[in-house]
């Protein structure tokens, strides 16, 4: 389980500018029409164009309040009224409201559908600033998904467009867009000036909504750079603007916000405060994405506080025993709505609808006036047919229906064994499966190494190595060469049987790179070893595609004048002499695809007798146990280490692992272990 306390998780506010060309979109808001105002003008509308206009506007004021199922009906009014008096610009924003209403439900296949159904119409019309607000919509949606160079894509037409017409709203909203995905990506000082270049335009065109949005971005930006005064300034700033306005979704993210910060500073009573408060309003507005970043922030606060607090609906004081169970069920919550949000049939029904998007653009393009009137007539006779035949299978159903009770009554009696052989069968179907992931335990045991190696040429040296589930997806590895040998430490994406499985393809590809006749470096093999991860796994970034890799730590020794090289993939090596530790740190880039990928560093140290060098993965110190039920912690490892250096290296792993075990307690193991200590 991967889990950074260090992290949060954050709420951008994308700040959303409406225009349908000339006169009415700038216009509204200018006069700062609030949602009883839009009620009173619908009741003296007329069924024109106006009433469209007044109907998109109030579905947009309501899903942005939080109101979602309401704004979602005015946007089907609005809908139905522009086909009727054959207004295409109404229908295509009102489809861009509800594309922004799944958006919020984080429903993202049917989000991006009615998108690409406005983008469609809009480019059929030339109405580039309908294009360039839904191409940036639909950036926000794979920003939302992770797929950052695809987000950027979208982001940058957008702004283009936006830039050649000078609509400024559309620009300002663009711009925190890109922001957002240099923010995701770890870039904060770009984000920081993009937020910024958006903030001027939102303050020189008098947008209250969009510098809100813009402070909330601007304070997350602050906070990742570490400078929380002026992030919790910013925030403040933000969140009174979001109260001014009664935008409950702003509210509750710059809540949000807040709470995290002040865990961050260790104010843990004000902490409880912003974020139980915010996810009330997330969970009143039922917007996932929120409530489940809240769920997140509250396991972290949880789990470091150290006075006692209530739960999340301010009930009586828990102790801190309550508290560590509730950090570990938060924590579990938001990991199952991130699950629900991001499964894998949802990114290959993204895929979907672009595809069909590109596939209807090019199609309309050749079709005639004639081609539609006929294939609306084909689509009238079809549905005539089809209405027809429904009928003719629901006497067909009713009829087997009747026909099914009459044979239940004997089939009732038999009930009884079928569910017996059933139960028999799924016994022997899990005895089946069970014996085959022993099957691959035994391969994968195969293929390591004993973990205690026989030669006696070898410097001393222990493997502490304890699967989390009967295969691993950790793996050691080692191998001797000229003189020289090489061990590493590996950490697959996953454990259980899918980590076996890559652990099994990273010893094959290990073993394939040193059997060369060259002597490779560590930063050569890891380099030859991310190529052949991506070529033979067909990596290419895209959504929907694999992105199963490794980290890796990895050494070579010469055995003779004990030259140690190293290299590491997001695993660092740790190095003590003479009772001092130190930490080499390895590049932050995976096994695998990126999307910035760079040749690995190669470090190079001169051992002495008795210098300790220690690799592993981070299954020793994310596992939750002890008295408060937190983390054991890297940091605690590397004391272990330090402090019981002295003792043989034999001693050393039966040390460690009767540490894990006793800090481990009665609770789950989290993720696969694997520490090799290396004595010269």
């Amino acid at each position: 389980m991967k889990y950074n306390n260090k992290k949060f998780f954050f709420i951008f506010l994308f700040s959303l500018f409406i225009s349908f060309g000339e006169g009415w979109g700038g216009a509204l808001f200018a006069q700062n029409k609030n949602i009883d105002s839009l009620l009173i003008l619908l009741k003296k509308d007329q069924p024109d164009t106006n009433k469209v206009k007044h109907l998109y506007f109030l579905s947009w004021q309501y899903i942005n309040s939080g109101l979602y199922n309401t704004g979602l009906l005015y946007s089907y009014e609005a809908i139905a009224l522009a086909e009727k008096i054959n207004f295409p610009k109404g229908i295509s924003a009102s489809y861009g409201n509800i594309g922004l209403y799944y958006k919020e439900q984080a429903d993202y296949p049917k989000a991006l559908d009615f998108y690409f159904k406005a983008l469609k119409i809009d480019e059929e019309l030339g109405n580039k600033k309908g294009v360039g607000r839904h191409l940036g919509s639909i950036g926000s949606v794979y920003l939302i998904q992770g797929d950052y160079p695809k987000a950027l894509e979208y982001y940058f037409k957008a702004l283009g467009i936006t830039e050649k017409f000078g609509d400024k709203n559309g620009t300002a909203t663009k711009l925190a867009n890109i922001g957002s995905v240099y923010m995701k990506q770890g870039e904060y000082s770009k984000a920081t000036g993009y937020y910024l270049r958006s903030l001027k335009i939102t303050e020189e065109i008098g947008s209250v909504n969009g510098i809100s949005a813009q402070l909330g971005n601007l304070g997350t930006a602050y906070m990742e750079q570490g400078d929380y005064t002026k992030a919790l300034d910013t925030y403040f700033k933000a969140l009174k603007i979001a109260e001014e306005l009664g935008d409950k979704i702003g509210i509750s993210a710059n809540l949000s916000n807040i709470g995290s910060l002040y865990t961050e500073q260790k104010k843990y009573k004000e902490a409880y405060d912003y974020l139980s408060r915010a996810l009330v309003l997330g969970k009143n507005s039922g917007a996932k994405d929120a409530v489940k970043g809240d769920y997140e922030k509250l396991s972290v606060l949880y789990e470091n506080s150290n006075i006692l607090l209530p739960d999340s609906v301010g009930n009586k004081l828990l102790t801190m025993e309550q508290m560590r169970l509730l950090a570990i069920k938060y924590y579990k919550r938001s990991i199952q709505i991130r699950d629900e949000i991001f499964s894998e049939e949802s990114k290959k029904q993204l895929v979907r609808k672009e595809m069909n998007y590109e596939f209807d653009k090019k199609e309309a393009i050749t079709k005639a006036d004639q081609d539609k009137k006929d294939a609306f007539a084909m689509a009238d006779k079809k549905k005539a047919n089809q209405v027809l035949i429904l009928i003719s299978c629901l006497f067909v159903l009713v009829f087997v229906f009747a026909l099914f009770v009459f044979r239940s009554l004997g089939i009732t009696r038999r009930q009884k064994g079928i569910i017996e052989k059933k139960s028999k069968l799924l016994e022997e179907k899990n005895k089946d499966i069970t014996d085959s992931i022993h099957y691959a335990k035994r391969i994968q045991d195969a293929l390591l190494r004993d973990e205690e190696h026989t030669s006696l040429h070898l410097p001393e040296h222990f493997i502490l190595y304890i699967p989390k589930d009967i295969v691993s997806g950790d793996f050691y590895w080692g191998a001797e060469k000229s003189g020289h040998w090489y061990f590493a430490a590996v950490d697959c994406t996953g454990h259980g049987v899918p980590g076996a499985v890559m652990s099994m393809l990273g010893i094959s590809f290990l073993n394939d790179i040193v059997s060369s006749d060259q002597l490779p470096s560590p930063a050569e093999v890891l380099d030859r070893l991310r190529e052949k991860v991506v070529k033979e796994l067909r990596q290419t970034g895209e959504a929907g595609g694999s992105k199963d890799g490794m980290d890796i730590s990895i050494a070579r020794l010469d055995l003779t004048t004990f030259e140690l090289q190293w290299a590491g993939a997001n695993n660092s090596l740790t190095f003590i002499r003479n009772g001092e530790l130190e930490e080499i740190k390895a590049n932050k880039q995976p096994i695998g695809y990126h999307p910035e990928n760079s040749p690995y560093t190669n470090h190079e140290i001169q051992l002495q007798k008795g210098d300790s060098i220690y690799i592993f993965s981070d299954g020793y110190a994310d596992q939750f146990g002890g008295p408060k039920g937190k983390k054991l912690s890297h940091k605690k490892l590397k004391n272990l280490l330090n402090i019981h250096n002295y003792l043989p290296m034999k001693e050393q792993k039966i040390l460690l692992k009767k540490r894990f075990t006793e800090w481990k307690g009665s609770l789950e193991q989290v993720d696969d272990v694997c520490v090799f200590g290396v004595r010269v």
